[in-house]
């Protein structure tokens, strides 16, 4: 299985759980990296080449900081330009169809306030409809979201165990049910 994991952090230097996932990941050659902030710093997007590498590889990740309850704006704008009538979605638009799709996700809060009575009011899982509901209209099989709460408050070993755990998840054969406490 050939995995491509879409980095979408602007400030990866300063961040301590995507930078150590990026780190963990890159020490993998069956895993491609491509950092989209680093790729693109002036936000002009090759979309043939982004297109060619979608279909070389199963399984994609959209890695990324949880930001104003989406993603940062270079992976929207990516999947605006990207994801494209008669490439992903429409009646001959199907390059994506029966790839997987799998976003890895950290949020600042602890995963309390991420629930019905918390802070946010939402699970992560009802906060991420929205890519889900993309994943569906462009026939990707969507994986559950591997997902780190409480980067403010989360401590280098438990970043660090993270990361291992999402290279595992990642790599995984099956998903059909998550077990990891990362993951919803």
């Amino acid at each position: 299985m050939k995995v491509l994991v879409i980095v979408a952090h602007p400030n990866i230097e300063k961040s301590s759980v995507n930078r150590t996932w990026l780190g963990e990941i890159k020490k993998h050659l069956n895993i491609t990296v491509h950092e989209l902030y680093k790729q693109y710093p002036d936000e002009k997007i090759d979309i043939e080449r982004e297109q060619k590498l979608c279909e070389e590889h199963d399984r994609i990740v959209w890695q990324f900081p949880f930001y104003w309850y989406s993603s940062p704006p270079l992976l929207k704008k990516w999947q605006d330009e990207v994801l494209t009538h008669g490439w992903a979605f429409g009646s001959s638009g199907n390059k994506l169809h029966n790839k997987e799709l799998i976003l890895a996700v950290s949020t600042g809060s602890a995963k309390e306030r991420y629930q019905a009575g918390g802070r946010n009011n939402y699970s992560m899982s009802e906060l991420l409809k929205p890519f889900q509901a993309t994943s569906n209209l462009i026939g990707t099989k969507f994986l559950p979201a591997f997902v780190f709460n409480g980067v403010y408050t989360s401590i280098e070993e438990e970043i660090k165990e993270s990361a291992e755990a999402y290279v595992n998840y990642i790599l995984a054969k099956d998903h059909f049910e998550s077990t990891n406490n990362g993951s919803i």
